[in-house]
């Protein structure tokens, strides 16, 4: 969206500030289990919320899943992400709606989206390079048949998979999720104060690194399990 670019560049430039006053503060702080980073941008109308949370306060493991329960947990995960006013509470005076919102999550060693268009797209690419792949073999099969056999025994690209399965595994001890909220406000000013479940959605969080940016505002805070108000 294009009201969505000015907002998320307000949302880096202050991220980076606290950053410089806290050095390493986000570095440090991308794969601290019981961490939870939430950055607040508001432009105007438009409120921005991004959340970075790490597997493991969301569902309990930062791998891709490996039985019926672990998956259960990820859908169940994705579909309470996915629902914002299950996470934030806005004043009902501001008449905030959400006009886009995105989960996505690095469990499975890549980033998995909620939007299926992406994994259209993917399955596309993928099919067309079957065809390309398709069709060379034919051409190499009628160009000579002996070097089409050795060539099947390269497309087994075993030593490439191998390489695959070795980033896989080490992208999987780091996985986590992102979350975005995308809100237009009718009465902007109405909203002095931001609620989250958060701590009572996913109880193995110990504390929250908010940053904040608005109109008026620029401040890093951070609430401990109990505290929900976020102050704008």
């Amino acid at each position: 969206m294009k009201n969505i670019t000015p907002i998320a560049l307000g949302i880096t430039l202050a991220v980076s500030t606290f950053a410089h006053a806290e050095q390493g503060y986000r570095q440090h702080d991308a794969h601290v289990h019981g961490e939870v980073e939430i950055n607040i941008a508001q432009d105007g109308n438009e409120l921005l919320m991004e959340i970075t949370a790490p597997g493991v306060d969301v569902v309990g493991f930062e791998h891709q899943p490996n039985s019926e329960q672990q998956q259960r947990l990820l859908e169940q995960a994705i579909a309470k992400l996915e629902r914002a006013e299950n996470v934030f509470t806005l004043a009902k005076a501001a008449g905030c709606k959400v006009e886009h919102q995105s989960v996505s999550h690095t469990l499975g060693g890549h980033e998995d989206e909620d939007d299926h268009d992406h994994d259209h797209d993917h399955d596309h690419d993928h099919d067309q390079h079957d065809d390309h792949a398709h069709d060379n073999h034919k051409h190499e099969n009628e160009h000579n048949h002996d070097e089409h056999e050795g060539h099947e025994g390269h497309e087994g690209h075993e030593g490439h998979e191998g390489h695959e399965g070795h980033d896989h595994d080490d992208h999987d001890s780091h996985g986590q999720f992102s979350v975005e909220y995308h809100y237009d406000c009718s009465d902007i000013s109405a909203l002095n104060s931001i609620e989250t479940q958060w701590f009572a959605l996913f109880p193995t969080t110990e504390s929250l690194k908010v940053n904040v940016l608005t109109d008026s505002k620029q401040a890093a805070l951070e609430l401990a399990k109990g505290d929900t108000k976020i102050s704008l």
